[in-house]
């Protein structure tokens, strides 16, 4: 009978223990694989039990509480018995930190030879350890649940411009992260299944010398503000090396004007799928704002956020930051990345709707505001205004010969296609975007109006079906032609 005690041939007798070692690598490391092959290997039944009776592994097995008692105690390490035809064998098992200690009892039907009590007394020391690696697992999960919240938090406190406090949170941790004036924001897509390895590779490829943070709307996507340039390139480097991920940057901008910086990553990320290398920055390309004259586009501005000026400081910047990030992106995926209810994005976007007396289903409105709130994002060196531009319009801000003339080369590449896409677009500009009633205008099928907008996306360079910038600029450009009604706001 002794000879049964061991499924281990007598011609190899280290080779329990080889097996025994494979439970130890990461990739083994489960207490329940641990106990199940100690069974098998001695041909019985194993438990692993808590203090209390609690099962941790294994299969019940009757045994005598004063001894089981006894050995979690400590009274006695390890006690062998046999009872009623079954031998036992109870070893004491150390567990870290408040847990008190556990048992581990083997009953089987032969009796313990010197081999299978050896087997016993190693499994015995292999599952402390892992009951022990377990627990600091289990910190050490905690704390990098912790830790990315804390980022998260910052993240937040950086897109409503709160920076005061985004500084002193970030200065526990990462002192002297976000003593900076300026950075990039980029967004790092991968798959979402790999979404958490890749952005631990994000950490490491920055030395935490950037903020990163797994993106609360987007699964796949990994958020991350640098401060300097080696962290970009390092990013560049990770995304090269590694299939089906991609890179999209922000110009360099204020850390007041991390929302804006965020949704221009966005959109370079749309470029980057289709770059060699996988990555790109937001396009300097000539802008509208940009063919505006400063002092009276400053003024305008200033005039039309006017109704704002009475709120207090930090709750007018947290509706701008909002509405900012609203007009960009869906109301649930700006909840998201603010940390607050689609609810609360919806409440105070439309606050912001009745101070400015604007209705945010039209198009036109949501481009002018659009073009309002960038520009007071970037007041920070805006020169002061003129008193005689104060009374400046939004007409008199696309009736510029140089903004009108970059409408009409930007619109007039969808004149050569045959299927007239510009009547199209503007038909569906003027409906609010909405394909079933440009369809009814046109005449058409809705079908139709939605090929016809997704064709002209690849002729004008810019997303349309999305909302944000791209489109807003397509809005600005009929304005400055004639080729849409002006937005219903009283300041314009």
């Amino acid at each position: 009978m002794a000879g049964r005690g061991s499924a281990v041939p007598p011609g190899a007798p280290s080779a329990w223990a080889e097996e025994l070692l494979e439970h130890l690598r990461p990739t083994g490391r489960d207490l329940g694989r641990v106990v199940d092959w100690l069974a098998r290997t001695l041909e019985g039944v194993v438990c692993l039990r808590g203090h209390g009776g609690t099962l941790l592994a294994g299969r019940p097995i009757a045994l005598d509480p004063v001894l089981t008692t006894d050995v979690i105690a400590g009274r006695i390490a390890s006690a062998a018995l046999e009872d009623a035809g079954r031998h036992l064998r109870l070893v004491r098992i150390d567990r870290p930190g408040p847990e008190r200690a556990a048992v581990l009892a083997v009953s089987r039907t032969a009796p313990f030879d010197r081999r299978s009590a050896d087997i016993v007394t190693h499994t015995a020391a292999v599952v402390e350890l892992l009951l022990g690696a377990g627990g600091t697992a289990t910190a050490a999960r905690r704390l990098e649940r912790a830790t990315s919240d804390l980022r998260l938090a910052i993240l937040q406190l950086l897109m409503v411009e709160d920076i005061v406090s985004a500084r002193r949170v970030a200065a526990g941790l990462w002192p002297g992260l976000l003593d900076i004036d300026t950075a990039r924001v980029y967004v790092a897509e991968s798959r979402p299944e790999d979404r958490d390895r890749f952005a631990e590779d994000c950490l490491d490829a920055t030395g935490e010398r950037a903020l990163v943070v797994r993106c609360p709307a987007v699964d796949a996507h990994v958020i991350v503000v640098a401060p300097g340039d080696r962290s970009a390139e390092a990013l560049r480097s990770l995304v090269g090396s590694r299939p089906g991920t991609f890179l999209g940057g922000s110009r360099r901008h204020g850390l007041a004007r991390t929302a804006t910086a965020y949704g221009q990553a966005v959109s370079a990320l749309a470029v980057a799928r289709f770059r060699p290398d996988k990555a790109a920055l937001y396009a300097e390309r000539t802008h509208p704002e940009r063919l505006m004259d400063p002092r009276t586009l400053h003024a305008w501005t200033a005039r039309l956020l006017s109704p704002l000026d009475t709120l207090a400081h930090h709750t007018r910047a947290e509706l701008l930051a909002t509405t900012r990030l609203g007009l960009e992106f869906t109301a649930v995926s700006t909840a998201k990345v603010l940390g607050v209810s689609r609810n609360t994005v919806r409440a105070r976007m439309e606050r912001v709707e009745g101070l400015l007396c604007a209705d945010f289903s039209d198009l036109t409105v949501r481009a002018t505001v659009h073009l309002a709130l960038n520009t007071q994002a970037g007041l920070t060196d805006a020169p002061r205004p003129q008193p005689d531009a104060d009374r400046a319009g939004l007409a008199g801000l696309l009736a510029g010969p140089a903004l009108r003339s970059w409408a009409r080369g930007l619109l007039g590449r969808l004149d050569a296609d045959g299927r007239d896409l510009r009547r199209t677009l503007r038909a569906w500009l003027a409906s609010g975007g909405n394909a079933e009633r440009a369809a009814q205008t046109l005449g058409v099928h809705p079908q139709t109006v939605r090929d016809h907008v997704r064709g002209a996306e690849p002729v004008l360079q810019r997303q349309l079906l999305a909302s944000g910038s791209d489109l807003y600029e397509i809005v600005l450009a009929h304005l400055a032609l004639g080729e849409l009604a002006p937005p219903a706001l009283a300041a314009v």
